[in-house]
């Protein structure tokens, strides 16, 4: 009989932990154990978490690394960057595995790490941790104790860029990403540039020309699993929607690569994942197939007159691109079948 997995999450008061504390409760080998949430701790959770009314009962609780070390096995944080590596500390000097959400330990160059995000809070930390993409480091995640879940921009965006790098496919040269998220994404708290108002007849671009700090995060990736240097112009887009990605890359592809070899070779390298679904060539998949799922919708086009491929990937900017993404990590750590607790369809329409 499978062990169950007493969890803990830390954060659990915003939309990442909220989707957090839905699916552990939904998966068959965990025990949801502790809910903290350092500004509502004290609250009972039905009042911060309505949608957990009459299924958690309590109050969200302050951090204490001991109490959470005596009561979980692992723990999710899902705090901004530059609260998290702190915590993280702690947790792990008790033994607890986690799985960190944030920012702050997923840039493997340190130094990269405090260009983009400022102080390093837990360098020597940070050595440890595995970049949380099942889909690309599997094997790593085995024996991980701590993991790095990867962002949402990068999870709909290096998934259907990584089978074609990893196959050579690619010619040089800088890709170019065009994203778009809704605005979930930017997280619970107010802010007067995700208000209903601000968003809901607006279309806008943000960060643009290299100031977004997912940027070397996807180039990392991509420059690992294609063994070379590569360079990404990448431009954010909020839409007006709660949930979900959509990434589409333009590259140039050696002579004789189609659509049709990409979506070849992109089957071939998910073979067996629970979540990544390769449509036919020439589809565009949709953000709303994947709403409230752990799947990421994968697609190529190729344009012959420029000889640029379009590569697209859709996912929930809160399940695959963070809290389901964790899950599948966990799976593969405890060694349970990767998309337990997480094979769920999206809710559609």
């Amino acid at each position: 009989m499978t062990k169950r997995i007493r969890a803990a999450i830390v954060g659990a008061t915003g939309y990442t932990g909220a989707e957090l504390a839905r699916l552990l409760l939904g998966h068959p080998n965990v025990e949801l154990t502790v809910l903290v949430g350092a500004s509502k701790a004290g609250q009972p959770v039905e009042r911060v978490l309505p949608s957990l009314a009459g299924i958690v009962r309590g109050e969200v609780e302050a951090f204490d690394a001991d109490r959470i070390a005596s009561r979980a096995d692992v723990a999710f944080c899902g705090l901004p960057h530059g609260a998290s590596a702190p915590i993280v500390k702690e947790l792990r000097a008790r033994g607890v595995i986690v799985f960190d959400l944030s920012a702050d330990f997923r840039l493997v160059d340190r130094a990269v790490h405090r260009e983009w995000y400022g102080d390093d809070h837990a360098p020597e930390l940070a050595k440890s941790a595995v970049y949380g993409m099942p889909e690309l480091h599997r094997d790593a995640l085995r024996t991980a104790d701590l993991v790095a879940v990867p962002g949402c921009y990068p999870t709909a965006t290096i998934l259907p860029l990584a089978p074609l790098f990893a196959k050579g496919l690619v010619e040089e040269g800088p890709v170019i990403v065009d994203a778009k998220s809704g605005v979930s994404g930017a997280g619970r708290a107010p802010s007067e540039r995700t208000h209903f108002s601000e968003t809901t007849e607006g279309f806008r671009a943000y960060k643009i020309a290299g100031a977004h700090r997912h940027t070397p995060e996807i180039e990392q990736e991509i420059s690992r699993v294609g063994a070379r240097d590569v360079r990404i112009v990448f431009t954010p887009h909020l839409v007006p929607m709660t949930r979900g990605i959509l990434s589409t890359s333009y590259l140039r592809v050696k002579p004789g690569v189609d659509a049709a070899r990409c979506t070849a070779e992109a089957r071939a390298f998910f073979e067996g994942s629970p979540s990544v679904f390769v449509h036919d060539a020439g589809a565009c998949p949709d953000t709303l197939w994947v709403r409230g799922s752990n799947r990421a919708h994968v697609s190529y086009a190729l344009d012959a007159r420029t000889g640029f491929v379009i590569a697209q990937g859709a996912i929930d900017n809160l399940v695959k691109g963070a809290s389901g993404q964790a899950l599948q990590c966990m799976n593969v750590r405890f060694g349970l079948p990767e998309g337990t607790g997480l094979a769920m369809p999206a809710a559609w329409p």
